[in-house]
């Protein structure tokens, strides 16, 4: 089929950036003039996509300036003048720059910057990434000579390979227009010639609910859409103060002041953007990229921005806390997922930073509680995410006015492409990452079950009655040889007085004959060998075996009465 045949730029590695790394500094390596750290660092949850690097403490500290946009207190252990190659010293700064890191991967924005990524994955983070993507859109404007780039407006986004630009018209100099590229994502499957029909059907969109795109385009390497600049900025850019030219980590990373929007404002903008939810969903157009940075305020309306990125195979930002949810299967899903963080947001004033929360304050209106709870709560997120239609039938949403939109037909040479490349590649991958995730998490259980201090008490108990349990067996068995080799030795002894056997006594004198008044009595056998009645004496070999065979071969029962002649008759 020639939706998923292999693309002409399938050389390139499409990385998924919201896959956070995880690293781990497994030793520290004295050289001549400083300490190199060997870190271990490792993808997703994979062991296999896993490399080694090396790092100083230098380099520690440059990673550390570049950090400081953020505005967060990261504890980067403070150099040391004399006596840093020291081996306690070095341990000690190994475990305090473990500390760092494992609280650097450990939040959603920092995780998933560039900063970090090219710290600890340089070979795929190039430093040239804006370089590139002006490179693509200059060969565009050379086909549509109506816009020049103005100036590159970096970082404002969170995406590392989006790349944002001002332009102009040539023909209306004053009017200022925004235009974002994008290589393509890890979940791009669509032709080329599919996409550039669905890149060109954007602007036909017209919804009150969705901010209109003025021209789009796509290339085989990835695409872009331009829209008029909002000097106003995003819903993100509401909440947390700042003005949206500045770098996104100073923006959202550690705001000075947040703003919660009041319950009359979170109504509106709630359905107003579960309206647009709605309308994609029929449309058979794929979202799945709802977050407060892609909502821009316009009065008393909030308009849904990046309608081209799932065609474009972009990762969703929520993407880390979704795939350990199962039961969020599809893009209608992570929506309605995406959208109780939004709502979360809108409430409290700041981002959630866990994948699901169950204790909400009770100073949380009732009817926007219940909403957050039928979505983000962990019990929610095991049975499954409620529908856009449950959730505009709530009594949170139900009576806001809304604005009906145009009508809208999407192509139907589109229809199919666009419903396989949402079934067969976002949703596809998803199902396989959680999956990936779900057997990485029973393994680490486990893991950390065996590797728990309860755990090693019960082992170490369990060698200890081990250890005494053999001894114990094996006095018993010494025990046991040492008295059957005493017995087998008092029976071979010369001085044993063991009654013989029978055919081995040697004949006698008969006996003298008795008075003529007593009666004359049958000898008496010789009483039987009294064996042993714990031991059996091991058999011998020769002369020593026949001895032995005969005494534990006697019975009483075998012997023959003797007749003895009366020696009182006269002879004649």
């Amino acid at each position: 089929m020639a939706l998923f045949e292999k693309r002409k730029s399938s050389f390139k590695v499409l990385l998924d950036d919201t896959i956070t790394l995880q690293c781990v500094i497994e030793a520290a390596q004295n050289l001549e003039t400083h300490t190199d750290y060997v870190m271990k660092v490792q993808r997703g949850t994979s062991t296999e996509n896993s490399w080694q690097i090396n790092r100083r403490y230098s380099d520690f500290v440059a990673f550390h300036e570049l950090l400081k946009i953020s505005n967060l207190d990261l504890p980067l252990p403070p150099k040391k003048m004399f006596g840093n190659m020291d081996r306690e010293f070095i341990a000690e700064r190994q475990q305090n720059l473990q500390q760092y890191l494992t609280l650097i991967l450990s939040h959603h924005l920092l995780a998933t910057s560039i900063i970090v990524k090219r710290f600890l994955d340089q070979a795929n983070y190039p430093s040239n990434l804006q370089e590139i993507a002006l490179q693509h859109v200059s060969m565009f404007f050379r086909s549509e000579p109506h816009w020049e780039v103005v100036e590159a407006m970096k970082d404002i986004g969170w995406r590392i390979r989006k790349s944002y630009f001002m332009i102009k018209p040539k023909d209306q100099p004053k009017v200022r227009q925004i235009l974002a590229w994008s290589d393509f994502g890890p979940d791009m499957v669509l032709d080329d010639k599919v996409l550039l029909q669905a890149m060109k059907m954007l602007p036909t969109i017209q919804h009150p609910y969705i901010y209109p795109v003025t021209y789009a385009s796509a290339n085989e390497t990835g695409g872009f859409a331009i829209r008029t600049y909002h000097a106003s900025g995003t819903l993100r850019d509401f909440i947390c103060k700042s003005k949206p030219k500045h770098h996104y980590l100073r923006k959202y990373c550690n705001p000075k002041s947040y703003a919660a929007l009041d319950l009359t404002t979170m109504r509106t903008y709630g359905r107003q953007i579960l309206e647009a939810l709605k309308f994609l969903h029929e449309k058979g157009i794929p979202y799945g990229h709802l977050h407060t940075g892609n909502v821009i305020l316009e009065g008393n309306a909030c308009r849904l921005l990046d309608i081209e990125n799932s065609m474009l195979g972009l990762p969703s930002y929520y993407r880390d806390f979704i795939i350990q949810h199962k039961k969020i299967k599809t893009t209608e899903d992570v929506d309605v997922y995406s959208f109780g963080h939004v709502l979360f947001e809108m409430v409290f004033g700041m981002p959630l930073h866990k994948h699901f929360k169950d204790d909400f304050p009770h100073t949380v209106p009732a009817p926007a509680k219940s909403v957050l709870e039928s979505i983000l709560t962990s019990e929610s997120c095991k049975k499954g995410m409620p529908t856009i239609e449950d959730l505009l039938d709530h009594q949170f949403f139900k009576d806001v006015p809304v604005t009906e939109g145009p009508q809208f037909r999407l192509p139907s040479k589109l229809k199919e492409p666009l419903k396989m490349a949402k079934e067969m590649g976002v949703e596809k991958r998803l199902r396989s990452d959680q999956k990936q995730f779900s057997s990485w998490m029973r393994v680490s259980k486990v893991h950390a079950h065996h590797n728990s201090e309860e755990e090693k008490k019960k082992r170490k108990k369990a060698m200890v009655r081990k250890r005494l349990s053999e001894q114990q067996l094996s006095i018993d068995e010494n025990q046991t040889n040492g008295a059957s080799n005493g017995v087998a030795s008092s029976v071979s002894s010369p001085s044993s007085t063991a009654p013989s056997s029978p055919a081995s006594v040697p004949p006698s004198a008969p006996p003298a004959p008795p008075p003529p008044s007593t009666p004359i009595q049958p000898p008496r056998a010789p009483p039987p060998p009294q064996a042993s009645a714990k031991t059996t004496p091991k058999p011998a070999s020769g002369e020593r075996g026949a001895l032995l065979s005969s005494i534990s071969g006697f019975k009483k029962g075998g012997l023959k009465k003797t007749v003895t002649k009366d020696c009182s008759a006269p002879k004649i």
